[in-house]
């Protein structure tokens, strides 16, 4: 899908769908809304509705889109799921190193996984990979990333659901913090926001804040301290 409402990419590209949850960060898992949606309306990608489903149909995608863009893969499940196979990854990660004229960002939770498959994956300067830290009980999965090869490794800290605490940022290029949105959303304290920013400030790391969330994001939207945090890695060619 071109033109993603993520305040922190372009497009999202989905050659799997459907995951399930693995940490208290899921429990109101906006993709699963939107998967049940979407079957509800007869939309093929998602007659399986939750279910992972891998999509090969998908996977020359990136290759027709010429512009140059920010593409978020898998926006609707977790790449490194545990019923994605091995070789489906490897076929992502193809399509990513043909269609260079894109940025990708991958985004896990299953960072054991990711650190378990790293070294035979073909890692490429605009292959971007991340990890979902929504607590501070979920702090090892950025330790996970560190292994990885990837030239830009980055943290998702949302949905924020506590206090981060002290946070080590070796080796890490970019945070991003959010609140959770829609129904049953979870509260982020303003404290828990500041630390991490003050954090990134101390240790150079680019710093982006995305959200308050809450039933309605648009109402408390993303200033923070009066002012947006937009920054981002540089990319490399």
């Amino acid at each position: 899908m071109k033109h993603s409402k993520i305040e922190w990419t372009e497009s999202t590209w989905n050659p799997v769908t459907g995951c399930s949850k693995i940490s208290p960060g899921c429990l109101n898992c906006y993709a699963k809304r939107m998967a049940l949606r979407l079957k509800a309306m007869g939309q093929p990608n998602y007659r399986n509705g939750f279910k992972v489903t891998c999509h090969r149909e998908t996977l020359e995608l990136p290759l027709r889109w010429k512009k140059p863009q920010m593409i978020f893969v898998n926006s609707m499940s977790d790449l490194f799921h545990e019923n994605v196979p091995d070789d489906f990854i490897m076929d992502i990660f193809s399509t990513m190193r043909r269609a260079k004229q894109h940025q990708y960002q991958i985004l896990t939770k299953r960072a054991e996984r990711l650190a378990q498959l790293s070294p035979e994956l073909p890692w490429q300067n605009n292959i971007w990979m991340g990890v979902t830290v929504e607590s501070e009980d979920y702090k090892h999965r950025i330790d996970y990333l560190r292994f990885t090869s990837a030239y830009i490794k980055f943290l998702s800290l949302e949905p924020l659901l506590t206090d981060i605490g002290e946070l080590d940022l070796n080796e890490i290029d970019w945070v991003i913090v959010g609140g959770e949105s829609g129904p049953g959303a979870r509260p982020m304290k303003i404290e828990w926001v500041r630390n991490i920013r003050e954090q990134c400030l101390a240790q150079k790391v680019p710093f982006f804040f995305k959200q308050w969330g809450g039933i309605n994001k648009k109402k408390t939207g993303r200033l923070l301290d009066g002012r947006t945090w937009d920054k981002m890695p540089t990319a490399i060619e």
